[in-house]
């Protein structure tokens, strides 16, 4: 299988505009990826943009910060359905994880999973403000809320996705959730590392480049071998 059913083909950058989203959509589809990942405000045109392709319209909750209301959070999700997508990334409540109120985390991640309807919600745990305990105890408490991936980071704080923290989530979720990795994921060689170290799904705004050297790279083999 290629790599493309695994990318997230993203635009989330505060400036974006519809022509670059419409782009998005068009390379999605022309590569088969995923998904395509934008801002809310986008979902309308995602879905007509991707209508009759394989490709998914994934957007984000509570981004990129996710210290927004709980009513907020799962309003805007379900307005997003509403409105066509297929998959939602919200952003766990940092500053409550970090506090140890487990709780409302969960219900924060819990609202957003009832008002998804059944579509895949994907936890941006923001992994570089964690230590390893708190990456654990997120992950569980992921798993516990009934989300269907564990997710890196937003790419929009200090740092994004790295091999080791793939790992240690892909350890924590066991199979019972999937694992995105996600943030400064620019070229197949680091794409596939992150597979190989457990992620299921890769977001990423690099995915045109990430095929295409996947694909340089079964010719050279094939050369070789041949």
């Amino acid at each position: 299988m290629s790599i493309a059913r695994l990318i997230d083909h993203t635009l989330l950058k505060p400036e974006a505009q519809p022509a670059q989203v419409e782009q998005l959509c068009a390379e999605a589809v022309e590569q088969d990826f995923a998904s395509v990942c934008a801002n809310s405000c986008y979902v309308p045109l995602c879905r007509r943009r991707v209508e009759g392709s394989s490709v998914k319209v994934c957007t984000v909750i509570g981004f990129p910060l996710g210290a927004m209301l709980r009513e907020a959070k799962a309003a805007e999700a379900a307005a997003a359905v509403n409105l066509g997508a297929d998959e939602l990334d919200m952003v766990m409540n940092i500053g409550w994880l970090k506090a140890g109120a487990d709780e409302m985390v969960v219900s924060d991640i819990h609202r957003v999973v009832d008002a998804a309807q059944q579509r895949p919600v994907k936890v941006i745990i923001e992994a570089c403000l964690l230590t390893v305990e708190e990456k654990e105890r997120a992950t569980r408490l992921v798993v516990d809320a009934g989300a269907a991936f564990v997710k890196t980071s937003t790419g929009f704080s200090t740092g994004g996705a790295r091999v080791e923290d793939v790992m240690l989530l892909a350890r924590v979720a066991a199979g019972r959730i999937g694992v995105k990795a996600s943030g400064g994921i620019r070229d197949y060689s680091t794409a596939l590392k992150m597979i190989e170290a457990g992620a299921t799904r890769i977001g990423t705004s690099s995915g045109v480049k990430i095929v295409n050297e996947e694909r340089n790279q079964g010719l050279k083999e094939s050369r070789s071998q041949g």
